[in-house]
């Protein structure tokens, strides 16, 4: 029951450790994590979901 109970201690630590990260306004790192992930987000989906090439030129319709 020693493992479980640590288990269950480290669970919550990790928890409230990320409910502060992420509750924390003037957190630098957080910022930055947030950003990169919304830009690879982003950069992934216009890879993804266009299907044409924006250098190429258009066909005119």
């Amino acid at each position: 029951h020693l493992a479980d109970t640590l288990i269950q201690r480290n669970l919550q630590e990790w928890i409230s450790t990320a409910c502060r990260f992420a509750t924390d306004r003037n957190d630098f790192r957080r910022n930055l994590l947030v950003n990169l992930g919304l830009f690879a987000a982003r950069v992934w989906v216009a890879r993804n979901l266009s299907d044409f090439d924006l250098m190429s030129p258009q066909p005119i319709t």
